[in-house]
Order: C-alpha cells, then structure tokens, then sequence
C-alpha cells in the first residue's frame, strides 16, 4: 500500500509547489518589466511584435497601472 501511496503524495506536493514556484516567477518577471523597457521590447520581439517608443510607453503604462501585488478575490 505505501509503494503506491507515497509516489502519488510526491507527485501532488511537486505539482502544487511547482505551481506556486511558477506564479511567483511569473509576477517577478512581469514587475521587473514594469521598470525595464528593453526587457518588455525583448519580450515583444519573442512574440513577434515589433513595437515603437509611444507602444512601448503605453504598454509599460498600462502594466504600472495594474496592481500585480493585489490579491485576486
């Protein structure tokens, strides 16, 4: 019974923990991108966007005006 029990235990502690581990990597990036244009411009150009200084403003505006630290409820 336990030779069953404790890898399917391991398995839901490691999804859950990845999970948090990847929300939390995911808001770091998307804050730090707040603050760095180049940053938010590489990431536009991965996606296949090329954008111009007045897009870059906007969209670097756009993201300081959404509160990443607040709590969904």
């Amino acid at each position: 019974m336990w030779s069953y029990l404790i890898p399917i235990l391991t398995l839901i502690v490691g999804l859950v923990g990845g999970f948090f581990i990847g929300v939390f990597y995911l808001k770091r990036q998307l804050e730090s991108m707040q603050n760095n244009p180049e940053m938010l411009a590489k990431m536009a150009k991965q996606m296949g966007y090329n954008m111009n200084k007045q897009q870059l403003n906007k969209a670097q505006q756009m993201m300081k005006n959404q509160n990443f630290n607040q709590k969904r409820k």
